[in-house]
């Protein structure tokens, strides 16, 4: 029986494998995961993705397939008195048919919760469904995930997401496939690339405008482009800033600085500052860029990155998207050497590997007569000499760190090293 009180999203979800739409990586014919719920040999599974892609609707089709005990507990409400209690029970009627345990938004429980469902999960008492929007290497337990068939669900191609409203509008027992209806087709393509894969989003938002769309003179509801403008609203962006979201986006933008592609970089730009971002977040990367990937190809990258961190600081939002903007586009477009940011990183693992070098008595701050030895060891001021160079070591075991690039201004860096290692082989300059 369907319960029309319940939401269109609700009422839609599939009750078989067939009428699952999207996600053919994983439910495709052959594929393992629709292998194991058609034969209802289903292991240890984590359900992993975005908002609206089926991961709920995956576990009420498994629901409807197995011949097993299948139970739901939610990460938000249930804990650990409730994780027990359900697990004993299972253990009590092992030798039976089986249960399947589906927790959703799994990541919201705590280690100690996780640690709890463990055993039961080892031991076989429980088959595990766990589904979660968070990457499950970072808020599951490893001990978990390593007894678990861990499938990504993508979010919703917008033609998935057109044959579901196609479907809802059509379907005369869950849907509203008995009432008069008109989606014209600028509006149902709004509709499918608006909701951003999200499915449930979309069939909302569509209920939202058959419910609230007054009908026409032959009582036919009319579903126009501004009618779903209007109960979709504004867009709202898939980012959380204390998570993954946050970290995609964000490696996202710095790698299109990289790339030298100034419109994917603000384009991220634009989807931090809109999902609420601290600028100064942003603008501390963009500083670390300017040295990591530009670095003495453009010293310039440097001085324009700590400006719009400054101005950040200063103007603060919404004008400080400008001085952003600013320093993306210059960084995006400058040239690319990333020569210091591997000297720096190859002399810390010379040091911490244990070549630590001996400062010379030379350059240490005071110059004593050396331990064993009638001379005295003298520094030579650069300055005193010719083209200011003198030579003279600087380190005890002589090894080239800083490999300059021929990008932008390091290759002017790179002729003026070479011209100071071919002095080295003239006496004369020293």
């Amino acid at each position: 029986m369907i319960d029309v009180a319940e939401p269109l999203a609700a009422r839609m979800r599939p009750v078989s494998l067939d009428e699952v739409v999207g996600q053919d990586h994983i439910l495709g014919p052959g594929k393992l995961l629709r292998r194991v719920i058609e034969a209802d040999r289903l292991t240890n599974v984590i359900l992993y993705g975005p908002p609206g892609c089926g991961k709920t609707t995956l576990a009420e089709v498994i629901a409807k397939t197995t011949k097993r005990n299948f139970v739901r507990l939610s990460g938000v409400l249930s804990g650990v008195a409730d994780i027990r209690r359900i697990c004993e029970r299972a253990r009590d009627e092992l030798g039976g048919s089986g249960t399947i345990l589906f927790i959703d938004e799994i990541h919201r429980f705590n280690k100690s919760q996780q640690d709890v469902l463990l055993p039961y999960v080892e031991n076989g008492t429980v088959v595990l469904v766990g589904a979660t929007t968070h990457n499950p290497n970072f808020f599951i337990n490893t001990p978990l995930t390593s007894r678990s068939l861990v499938f990504e669900l993508h979010p919703l191609a917008p033609a998935d997401i057109a044959k579901l409203v196609d479907r809802a509008l059509s379907d005369e027992k869950r849907g509203y496939g008995t009432a008069k209806s008109r989606l014209d087709g600028d509006a149902r393509e709004f509709l499918a690339t608006i909701c951003d894969g999200d499915a449930r989003h979309a069939l909302t938002a569509l209920e939202i405008a058959m419910r609230s769309t007054p009908a026409d003179a032959d009582g036919t509801v009319r579903l126009t482009l501004d009618v779903m403008q209007e109960c979709v609203q504004r867009r709202q962006v898939r980012y959380d800033k204390t998570e993954e979201g946050h970290y995609d986006t964000i490696s996202a933008f710095i790698k299109s600085i990289r790339g030298s592609d100034p419109d994917a970089a603000v384009y991220w730009l634009g989807k931090m500052l809109s999902a609420g971002e601290d600028p100064r977040f942003i603008a501390r990367r963009l500083v670390i860029s300017a040295s990591e990937d530009i670095g003495n190809a453009d010293p310039r990258g440097i001085t324009v990155a700590v400006a719009a961190m400054q101005a950040c600081e200063f103007v603060g939002m919404p004008e400080c998207r400008i001085n952003l903007a600013q320093a993306t586009t210059y960084l995006a477009t400058a040239p690319k050497s990333n020569a210091s940011c591997l000297a720096i990183d190859e002399s810390m693992a010379d040091v911490e590997s244990g070549a630590v070098q001996p400062v010379p008595e030379h350059l240490k701050n005071k110059h004593v007569r050396a331990i064993g030895s009638a001379e005295v060891t003298e520094y030579k001021y650069p300055h005193n000499f010719a083209n200011h160079f003198v030579k003279q070591d600087y380190l005890t075991v002589k090894k080239t760190y800083y490999r300059p690039t021929d990008q932008g201004y390091e290759a002017t860096i790179k002729k003026r090293l070479a011209a100071i290692n071919d002095s080295l082989h003239n006496t004369d300059c020293s």
